[in-house]
C-alpha cells in the first residue's frame, strides 16, 4: 500500500483528505529528497482549504442557497426601545419636526411616552412577510398612510379599531397629512381616545 500511487489511491477514496500540520510537513520535507523541489506546508494548507470551499459551494442547489440566505435575513429595523409594543408605521420616510412634535403630544394624552414607542418607515417593511411583522410582537399597530405589505389585507376601515389575535390595530391617513388637517387631526384623536380606553374629552 505504501508504494500506491496518490492517483491509485484517489479511486478508493470518496472523501478529500486534509492533513495536519505536522503531515504537511512530513511531506513537504520528503518531496524536497525525492523530487529536489520546495513545497512549502502553507501551499498545501492553502490548496486543502480551496478544494473544501469549492465542494461546499458546488454542493449548494438554487433552493439551499435560498435557505441560507433567507436564514441571515436582518430583523425589521425599528426605531426607538418599543417597550410597550406600540408600533407607528408611517408612510414618510422621515418625520420632520412638526409632525413628531404633533405625534409626540398625542401619545403623551393617551398616557404614553416615545420610549414606549417603536418607530416603523413603510419603506423598511417592504418586501417582508407577514411571519416576520408577526414576529415584531407589537400589541398595538397604529398605521398611517400607504405601504406595500400583507397587513393592508386585514379588514380595517380608517380610524376603526380592529382587533387581530392579540394585536389591536388603528389605520389612518399620513401623519403629514393629519398635521395640516384640523379634521382628521380630531378623528384620529376621537380614535386614540378609543383605542387606548380613554375617557372622551376635548384635546
Amino acid at each position: 500500500m505504501e508504494n500506491d500511487s496518490l492517483e491509485s489511491l484517489s479511486a478508493f477514496l470518496e472523501e478529500p483528505i486534509f492533513l495536519l500540520e505536522e503531515d504537511q510537513k512530513s511531506i513537504a520535507a520528503a518531496l524536497q529528497v525525492s523530487v529536489g523541489c520546495e513545497v512549502a506546508p502553507a501551499e498545501v494548507l492553502n490548496t486543502s482549504i480551496s478544494s473544501r470551499e469549492n465542494v461546499a459551494t458546488d454542493s449548494l442547489t438554487p433552493t439551499d442557497q435560498e435557505i441560507k440566505l433567507e436564514a441571515v435575513e436582518e430583523p425589521i429595523p425599528i426605531k426607538g426601545n418599543f417597550s410597550k409594543g406600540i408600533l407607528v408605521i408611517h408612510e414618510e420616510a422621515n418625520l420632520n419636526a412638526e409632525v413628531m412634535d404633533m405625534l409626540v403630544k398625542m401619545l403623551n394624552a393617551c398616557g404614553h411616552s416615545m420610549s414606549e414607542v417603536g418607530l416603523l418607515a413603510a419603506e423598511n417593511l417592504e418586501n417582508r412577510s407577514l411571519e416576520e411583522f408577526k414576529a415584531l410582537n407589537a400589541h398595538v399597530v397604529l398605521k398611517f398612510g400607504r405601504i406595500k405589505h400583507p397587513i393592508n389585507q386585514l379588514p380595517i376601515n380608517s380610524y376603526e379599531i380592529h382587533t387581530e389575535e392579540e394585536t389591536e390595530y388603528l389605520f389612518a391617513d399620513a401623519l403629514s397629512s393629519i398635521a395640516e388637517d384640523k379634521g382628521l387631526k380630531r378623528q384620529l384623536w376621537g380614535a386614540l381616545q378609543l383605542l387606548f380606553n380613554l375617557s372622551k374629552g376635548t384635546k
